[in-house]
């Protein structure tokens, strides 16, 4: 495990369109998982114990962005050669245990990665319904692997901001995890 930290929110980059499979084996455009004020796209994993220690509170913070008009889809795309435990069939049993109520997607080419700039998992990007990208930033603070659950996650505020007035905060933490397990 590399710890990685994603780069700082480049204002305005426009989402990548992307053709992918989903758990429920339907196949996925970027366009059919839009929401009306906006779109949250999150590059996540099976394994990661970054990903395990936030995964209560990314379903939670989907649920209440989608009652603001924000979609969320979820993107796996780690070498499931080398690492078995992010496998599809993995990923079917982990948005089952996880309770997903949002697309979760496999990446095989790792071309959907790459065209982000996705560095870790979990990595947060955040548009406007303009697909203008406005969060690049953590779900919340965490000590020891552990939420820091006072208050609404810095994700879900941000996003609230997004779907309000179409804009994301100036000042934002990354988010941090296990590095993309990249094909060699």
């Amino acid at each position: 495990m590399v710890l990685t930290k994603t780069p700082i929110c480049n204002f305005g980059d426009k989402a990548h369109p992307f053709k992918l499979k989903g758990v429920d084996n339907k196949i996925y455009n970027f366009e059919d998982c839009t929401g009306q004020n906006g779109t949250l796209i999150t590059f996540i994993c099976n394994h990661c114990p970054y990903v395990k220690a936030v995964i209560k509170n990314i379903v939670n913070d989907s649920i209440s962005l989608k009652s603001i008009g924000i979609e969320t889809i979820a993107i796996m795309s780690n070498d499931t050669k080398k690492y078995p435990d992010d496998s599809f069939e993995k990923m079917l049993e982990f948005s089952k245990i996880n309770k997903f109520q949002f697309p979760y997607l496999i990446d095989e080419t790792q071309e959907v990665a790459k065209k982000y700039g996705a560095v870790c998992t979990p990595d947060f990007f955040g548009y406007n319904n303009k697909l203008e990208l406005q969060y690049r930033g953590r779900i919340r603070e965490l000590k020891n692997l552990k939420p820091i659950t006072t208050g609404e996650s810095d994700l879900l505020l941000a996003m609230k901001d997004v779907a309000k007035n179409g804009k994301g905060p100036q000042n934002q933490t990354p988010s941090m995890g296990c590095n993309i397990k990249w094909f060699e």
